[in-house]
């Protein structure tokens, strides 16, 4: 037999049961490299995240890394356990950022399914609904985000 790794990519409906949590694995150390490109892709010239001297000045000491970037690892790093089978990502919610983080800091994630629900117009479907978090090395809770994704029911 061939597992190719495609049954093992995300979930369907009936696999997210609420109160589940799932630990992303493995974490992703931010460089310096992966602030400042991500900070110039989208445009943000905030010293915050690209001015050392700016901020040895700052209250932090130090560059934070751009905040939509650790959005963005955390849901990442939760596809592979979760929305891999996603027809839709719907909705993205109460995203916290909850403590700073640092060029050098390794972000690790989890997930908790807080509802499912059938789609009301699509039987071959259903809504996930998660909260996502992020924390650092040191264990220390970094962000926050709920999302909702529309995945398929198990094929019959």
């Amino acid at each position: 037999m061939i597992h190719d790794g495609r049954e093992n990519f995300g979930g369907y409906l009936e696999d997210f049961v609420p109160g589940d949590i799932y630990k992303h694995w493995p974490g992703k150390t931010v460089t310096e490299a992966d602030n400042h490109l991500f900070s110039l892709i989208t445009m943000n010239s905030s010293p915050l995240h690209i001015d050392e001297a700016y901020m040895a000045k700052h209250q932090h000491g130090k560059i934070l890394v751009v905040g939509p970037l650790v959005i963005s690892l955390l849901v990442g790093m939760s596809v592979r356990d979760t929305s891999g089978k996603a027809v839709a990502n719907l909705e993205y919610e109460k995203i916290t950022h909850d403590a700073p983080v640092f060029q050098g800091d390794t972000i690790y994630g989890e997930s908790e399914i807080l509802e499912t629900r059938e789609s009301r117009s699509r039987p071959d479907r259903g809504i996930v609904y998660m909260e996502s978090r992020a924390f650092n090395q040191r264990g220390m809770k970094v962000l926050t985000l709920r999302r909702r994704f529309l995945v398929p029911k198990r094929p019959q």
